[in-house]
């Protein structure tokens, strides 16, 4: 439970630094929650650690929304290996191609990676064309992720597809990537099936890093984008902002190369505003300038004048 507990507490502040600032629960959610502090004997959390996390909210009435699916949830603590300082490793010589396929090989095959995947799950290595000159950077891989073994591929990545679609590219002209090559683990239930994400640890995010600096030499892109949060964090160092929105949209540098920080896909998931739209779309138009792609009036419009 306490396993449980923390990666709650950490996904909360992780929404936080998106912006988002209330979160629907319903009723019997948080009945449930009250029950498992009074049986731990816990004390009412003070005002400041409340206020330090998004709002909870009790949902609507059964009546006026669609029930929700429920799931019988017995949390077990995952038994994973520890993660070890990152090893050094060399490329070998060759074309683009044949580097790409040798360095996805050795990701792939990693041992530290592959004991951190459950059964049936895969490790997960960057797609896209080796000649990119736009590279996207994510966090790590969610459930849909883990099960295709491809960045990328679920509600967000869709998303993703659509917003790389409007800046007159298509996902296969672009290279897209996490710093993390497993899904970071959480408790999970009887059947073994883990429900919800969180946040890599430092030590996670160091392991895998390397792999992702390697991606960027082989493919050598002109310029990244680094998506939400933990992203940035990772390329650009922890501690280095507290709120996304204190970099969000500025250039900064990773490994030699521009790096532009937006917003998550899921970000736009959770909040469908035109707002909200218009600026990661605001830092897009900065990454199609910077990369030398053409740019239409009605692309400059985007979420401006729509209702």
């Amino acid at each position: 439970m306490h396993a449980a507990l923390t990666a709650l507490t950490a996904e909360l502040k992780r929404l936080k630094a998106g912006g988002v600032k209330t979160l629907p629960v319903s009723e019997e959610g948080l009945r449930k929650l009250r029950d498992v502090i009074a049986a731990r004997g816990s004390r009412v959390p003070t005002v400041s650690a409340v206020a330090a996390q998004p709002a909870v909210t009790a949902a609507p009435p059964a009546a006026t929304r669609t029930p929700a699916r429920q799931f019988a949830v017995k949390p077990v603590a995952p038994e994973s290996a520890p993660v070890p300082a990152p090893t050094a490793f060399v490329l070998p010589a060759g074309d683009k191609a044949s580097r790409w396929a040798a360095l996805r090989a050795q990701v792939l095959g990693d041992a530290v990676c592959r004991a951190h995947v459950r059964p049936g799950k895969q490790v997960v290595f960057g797609v896209g064309q080796v000649d990119a000159k736009i590279m996207f950077v994510g966090e790590a891989p969610g459930a849909e992720e883990e099960v295709q073994g491809e960045p990328f591929v679920g509600p967000a990545g869709q998303l993703l597809n659509k917003m790389i679609g409007a800046m007159g590219l298509k996902r296969e002209e672009v290279y897209i990537g996490n710093i993390m090559n497993w899904r970071p683990e959480m408790p999970v239930d009887a059947r073994g099936m883990q429900f919800g994400n969180r946040p890599p640890t430092e030590s996670e995010l160091a392991y895998c890093l390397p792999y992702l600096k390697a991606q960027i030499e082989v493919v050598n892109p002109d310029l990244l984008v680094a998506l939400g949060s933990t992203a940035a964090q990772g390329l650009l160092g922890a501690g280095t902002f507290k709120a996304l929105g204190e970099v969000r949209g500025q250039w900064r540098e990773f490994a030699g190369k521009p790096l532009m920080v937006t917003y998550h896909p899921s970000y736009i998931l959770r909040n469908q505003s035109n707002r909200s739209k218009r600026m990661i779309w605001e830092d897009l138009l900065k990454v199609m300038e910077r990369a030398g792609l053409a740019i239409t009036a009605k692309q400059r419009g985007f979420f401006l004048d729509r209702a």
